[in-house]
């Protein structure tokens, strides 16, 4: 199907799939065909012409800090923090 849209990175590949997974080959070439233009139309026009909302396909990021985290910003501080000085950095 890629050589019916446009396929600029990895999340259009993620997008294309989800699209051919959910709607299916014949419906998705009759809307990039409904789209009207004469090069590849982006993905978004696609997914409008099928009256679809682009799906968010990234992977969930953590929004909780984790003990590693904590540990590795401690360890940055302790860098940035002035040599032989017991004041605490500027940065925070």
């Amino acid at each position: 199907m890629e050589h019916l849209v446009r396929v600029l990175d990895e999340r259009d590949r993620r997008t294309l799939a989800w699209l051919r997974e959910h709607v299916g080959d014949a419906e998705l070439s009759r809307a990039v065909m409904k789209c009207g233009t004469t090069t590849k139309p982006y993905l978004s026009a696609v997914c409008r012409q099928l009256g679809i909302a682009v799906p968010q396909l990234g992977a969930a990021r953590r929004r909780q800090s984790t003990a590693s985290a904590q540990q590795s910003l401690a360890a940055i501080r302790g860098m940035l923090k002035p040599p032989g000085s017991g004041q605490t950095s500027l940065v925070r």
